[in-house]
């Protein structure tokens, strides 16, 4: 599954998988669903009950179109075109906060490598996190790359980008948010502490972990156990733990 940008104002989504996702999550987004006008029996059952279950306008059109639509990205025979972003601002995000009883929310703090960005949002939408947060000007933005490894989650998981991340997590205190920050020389680990209230998981790059604003700005710092030798883990394995970790103990 791939993105890149048609026109300014919209986005393309590629693939079956993607767009199928797109269909049942966001189908408000979709402006148009292009189709291979011989797409076969096959694949036209795996998209055609997403898109009887919606309204969305579905158009035939020959494979040298998708083929132009999608660029270099693989589209199956399927592309969908969608309204603009899916980032949300400050007060949007807050407002989606504000509606939720035990919000999960993923703090993420200066992930610069697209492939770990697109694999964090990847693991927030699998655990159900109500909303992932990232810093304006520390963090990759929605890039194909990130959207490819991410394999349709860049699409419909709530995502903000901030101005200043230390200050909005602030306002996440205020709406109730716990912010339990992660790092390995912490003496309290992700498994003794309680994650079922609502909850900030913050983590920040492989390298240098949460900034010093962004620690201070935590309720919690807490640790992964690291057993063996190796003297750190990659952001978006450390990610999914703490993630799953959260999903654990909220449905036990």
């Amino acid at each position: 599954m791939n993105r890149r940008t048609a026109k300014p104002e919209t986005t393309v989504v590629c693939g079956i998988n993607a767009v199928a996702t797109l269909l049942e999550r966001s189908a408000q987004r979709v402006v148009e669903v292009c189709l291979q006008d011989n797409l076969g029996a096959k694949r036209l059952g795996r998209i055609g009950p997403f898109l009887e279950q919606t309204a969305v306008t579905v158009t035939l059109v020959p494979v040298s179109k998708l083929d132009e639509l999608a660029g270099t990205h693989r589209h199956q025979g399927v592309v969908a075109r969608i309204k603009g972003s899916a980032v949300l601002g400050e007060h949007e995000a807050s407002d989606l906060l504000e509606q939720l009883e035990n919000p999960l929310v993923l703090v993420l703090d200066g992930i610069e490598d697209p492939h770990n960005f697109g694999a964090c949002l990847r693991s927030a939408n699998a655990a159900g996190a109500d909303l992932v947060v990232t810093a304006r000007s520390r963090n990759v933005g929605l890039t194909p790359t990130v959207s490819k490894v991410a394999s349709g989650a860049a699409e419909v998981q709530p995502l903000a980008q901030v101005a200043n991340l230390a200050r909005y997590m602030g306002t996440l205190r205020d709406l109730g948010v716990w912010l339990v920050g992660t790092d390995g020389g912490a003496s309290q680990t992700i498994y003794n502490t309680d994650l079922r209230g609502p909850i900030g998981l913050v983590l920040g790059s492989e390298g240098r972990g949460i900034r010093r604003l962004t620690r201070e700005s935590c309720d919690a710092i807490v640790s992964l156990p690291l057993l063996g030798t190796v003297e750190s883990l990659n952001v978006s394995v450390a990610t999914g733990i703490c993630l799953y970790e959260a999903v654990r103990q909220r449905t036990t």
